[in-house]
């Protein structure tokens, strides 16, 4: 049985970062002379006034939680995959050329939609291998390929959209021509405008990850190697092909999310199509501890949030970019008090924190790698 006192003390962490950053909130909105409740009130109608609105939130919920499932993959190898961002962009590329090149009709559009899915997350793991392959074999840490390949792919396409892809009308950075309607992912209704296969899919994405990480040795690896690489590789782990494995899972995830972006969202290759989301993902991974159980939520709160501020500038003259000041703060005040109960009440962490947990692990991965 579980210590009363504990789970106070849990609630306690949980709510109180919350709680001041709604504070802090509300007063830089009364501090510009707004009333808070005006500024909730026009974030919900933003976000929830009609089904529209709705389809809006899970249009932006889809590729955030995709991302979100693979960064919690990477997280858990111990490994700050800041190059999801890119990993986006070149699934985004992958199936924009797919779209354009592949030939196939109408009748066959939910086999060249498959396709184009499969291009995209083959396209994320090229990616995310890259930056794999350098941290393995040249050392160099992953935050830092992950910028530079951010950077790389962003050029790329560019250039593609500039020359190669460019309109019949003439060159142009703001994007190529719209794709063929046999490559472009349906809505379900001009209602309720989004696509249910991909919805279908982020779920079976949360639910295959999930077992993966707690019901198989491939997951316990992971934690191992996340905990302590040396401890795990003098204990027999495949260090290096777990790592890369976690780069693989999230490059493909996070590929399948840009595909959405672009045979969806905008119907063509854009420059910086990703918009953001992969490092969005990172703050939504942080703020939960890299706990997969809570992600399609939170992800779909955060959606709801950036989907809703848009309706702030029309309604009320405040900046949308408000949104992003409340994100910013909840994840800085999460984290913050995350750490301060790690050092004032390390009893009192969850089960998947404590040190038990860690020994306990390690040794499971020791008796299946014998």
């Amino acid at each position: 049985m579980k210590n009363p006192r504990a789970i106070g003390i849990r609630i306690t962490f949980l709510l109180l970062p919350i709680a001041i950053s709604l504070a802090i909130g509300a007063a830089l909105v009364i501090a510009v002379g707004r009333d808070p409740l005006e500024v909730i009130d026009a974030l919900w109608k933003g976000a929830f006034k009609d089904t529209r609105k709705i389809g809006g939130v899970v249009n932006f919920w889809i590729p955030l939680t995709l991302v979100s499932i693979g960064l919690v993959v990477t997280f858990r190898a111990g490994l700050w995959n800041i190059g999801v961002e890119g990993q986006m962009m070149m699934g985004a590329l992958f199936a924009s050329w797919g779209a354009q090149y592949i030939p196939l009709g109408e009748s066959l559009a939910p086999l060249l939609h498959l396709l184009l899915i499969a291009l995209a997350a083959l396209g994320g793991m090229f990616w995310g291998a890259v930056v794999g392959a350098l941290k393995i074999r040249l050392g160099v840490n992953e935050i830092f390929g992950g910028v530079a390949l951010n950077a790389l792919v962003n050029v790329i396409s560019i250039y593609l959209i500039s020359g190669p892809w460019q309109p019949r009308i003439g060159g142009s950075a703001q994007g190529t021509e719209p794709f063929p309607t046999p490559a472009l992912l349906p809505e379900f209704s001009a209602r309720f405008p989004t696509n249910i296969f991909m919805i279908a899919l982020v779920i079976a994405a949360f639910l295959i990850v999930m077992v993966m990480l707690n019901a198989t040795r491939w997951g316990l690896n992971l934690k191992a190697v996340g905990r302590n690489m040396r401890s795990a590789l003098l204990l027999g782990v495949a260090t290096e092909r777990t790592s890369l494995s976690a780069f693989l899972v999230c490059g493909a995830l996070a590929g399948i999310a840009g595909s959405y972006r672009v045979l969806f969202t905008f119907d063509n290759l854009r420059p910086l199509a990703s918009g953001g989301i992969g490092f969005l993902g990172l703050l939504v991974v942080l703020l939960l501890s890299i706990r997969l159980l809570w992600v399609p939520l939170i992800a779909f709160a955060f959606a709801a949030i950036l989907t809703g501020s848009t309706r702030l500038q029309i309604a009320l003259q405040l900046d949308s970019s408000l949104a992003g000041v409340l994100q910013g703060m909840l994840v800085l005040f999460v984290i913050l008090f995350h750490g301060v109960q790690e050092v004032f009440f390390p009893g009192t962490l969850a089960d998947d924190d404590t040190v038990e947990d860690s020994a306990t692990s390690v040794s499971s991965v020791v008796k299946e790698n014998p």
